[in-house]
């Protein structure tokens, strides 16, 4: 039944900032560019912002974590890119490394080292 994550969504309040900030990080152009939605595709998976559609309330109860080779060396990426840090670099166990940031939209931005799981 279930296919696995595919996308996860970050609302900001200026799409164009928020498509030209990703890009820088991710390394790539969107693959999907509309006035109300812009979508990257991230090793198969989706990345979205969404246009001027903040939630009534934050969200603080989801994090959604990317997987990366090096956490410190993403972290370090996103801080120097304008990000700022929400938790530092930290081994939860079995080598196994998380960390997130803000990005300049508010949105936190997890990234995880996991060298047991492959995709």
């Amino acid at each position: 039944m279930f296919k696995g994550l595919r996308t996860t969504i970050y609302q900001v309040s200026d799409l164009d900032q928020a498509k030209a900030w990703y890009a820088k990080v991710l390394g790539v152009a969107p693959y999907f560019d509309q006035p109300f939605y812009v979508g990257f595709n991230v090793a198969g998976f989706e990345l979205g912002l969404q246009a001027e559609a903040p939630a009534a309330q934050a969200v603080e109860n989801v994090l959604a974590y990317w997987g990366v080779d090096d956490a410190q060396a993403a972290c370090d990426h996103l801080l120097a890119l304008g990000a700022r840090l929400h938790s530092a670099v930290q081994d939860v166990g079995e080598d196994i490394k998380v960390a997130s940031v803000r990005d300049p939209f508010g949105n936190v931005f997890g990234v995880i080292e996991n060298p047991h799981f492959k995709v």
